[in-house]
């Protein structure tokens, strides 16, 4: 690069992001628990959905995606208006930096959070800043002590990633009603749908105009590979997005798929019975094997050993049984494993593995 073409301050400082592993040398076809995609795949109707839709290529798709809106307006009970899509809830994420954050402003985080968040700050040319943890779950307390007049937007997941935790009502409208009128806090839900009875922070969005709500179909919905997302924000932060996303962000095979597995609820509730049923098998094996885990209100346990060393260990036995999950040192637990909830027969497959790796330790 010539010292006279420079990108933007903060993009160089951002590591590319690594996601979860999908190959093992030497084997066909491993067992992916390591990306958090559900095992079951998507909706038939949404594949059939597909199908049709990528009859009608040579179609532009719409701009305003109203038939996918109204479907996530009708099964949430949310107002269409308040709606808006996009590329996985990444780029509303990102959007919603570049249009509320920049140079001199800061965007803050829990210190285990998305490490997207970071990417985030940094592509928008603002600060990122971390508060502490407290046993791997979001402190409001500490959340509260950062914010600065400098704070634009405050990134949440909830459930986190990677620890599974959840924050319970009480604390997350505790936070929204600390934040300024002059900071955003983003209520990042990619795994909202597992944890029972949380409506994702949909009712704290209709009593604070300056919190926002994001969904994906990349997790429950199984749609990874179309890349949908959606946000429900107050009008004035939706016309905001509206302005800064592209006009055709999402294409009509992609518009397609999400409307017909947003509408599938049969399919959504066995997904979720499945998944409730098998993280509490997980959870429960592995305490037995006395490998720690939190309970978790996502698709995946997060699994603690003494230290790295045992972690990789661990995970080079796992490989060697065909089995991918996820290193999460790089979200500060180097000490930990993250495992992504199958179905029974890849709880089961993970737990004798484990066991294995206990038994030989």
């Amino acid at each position: 690069m010539t010292t006279a073409l420079r990108p933007q301050p903060g993009i160089m400082d951002i590591a590319l992001y690594q996601g979860g592993a999908s190959k093992i040398e030497g084997q066909d076809n491993p067992l992916k628990l390591s990306s958090n995609e559900n095992p079951f795949g998507c909706s038939p109707l949404a594949s059939a959905a597909v199908s049709a839709a990528a009859l009608q290529l040579h179609r532009y798709p719409s701009t305003d995606h109203t038939p996918l809106r109204a479907a996530i307006a009708d099964v949430h009970g949310l107002p269409l208006e308040r709606i808006i899509c996009g590329v996985g809830s990444d780029e509303l994420l990102t959007l919603l930096a570049m249009a509320y954050a920049g140079p001199g402003d800061e965007v803050l985080y829990p210190e285990h959070g998305f490490s997207m968040y970071r990417i985030f700050a940094l592509s928008a040319g603002a600060t990122p800043v971390t508060a502490p943890e407290a046993n791997r779950c979001v402190d409001v307390d500490a959340l509260i002590a950062r914010i600065t007049d400098r704070t634009r937007l405050i990134y949440i997941a909830n459930p986190a990633n990677p620890t599974g935790t959840a924050l319970a009502a009480d604390e997350l409208a505790r936070l929204a009603g600390a934040v300024p009128e002059s900071c955003l806090l983003v209520l990042d839900g990619a795994y909202a749908e597992f944890a029972d009875g949380y409506d994702g922070g949909a009712a704290l969005v209709d009593q604070h105009p300056n919190v926002v709500m994001t969904r994906t179909f990349s997790k429950l919905y199984g749609l990874g590979g179309l890349r949908v997302g959606w946000a429900y924000a107050a009008q004035g932060v939706v016309d905001v997005l509206n302005r800064v996303r592209g006009p055709f962000n999402l294409s009509g095979v992609a518009l397609a798929g999400a409307e017909a597995a947003m509408r599938d609820r049969a399919f959504v509730d066995r997904c979720l019975t499945e998944n409730a049923e098998q993280r509490a098998r997980l959870t429960g094996g592995l305490r037995q094997l006395g490998i720690g885990c939190d309970n978790s209100e996502a698709n995946f346990v997060l699994a603690r050993f003494p230290d790295e060393a045992e972690a990789l260990a661990a995970d080079a036995h796992l490989k060697s049984c065909g089995i991918l999950v996820r290193l999460v040192k790089g979200y500060g637990f180097p000490q930990a494993l993250r495992i992504t909830v199958g179905s029974a027969d890849d709880v089961t497959r993970v737990l004798e593995a484990l066991a294995g790796f206990r038994g030989a330790a």
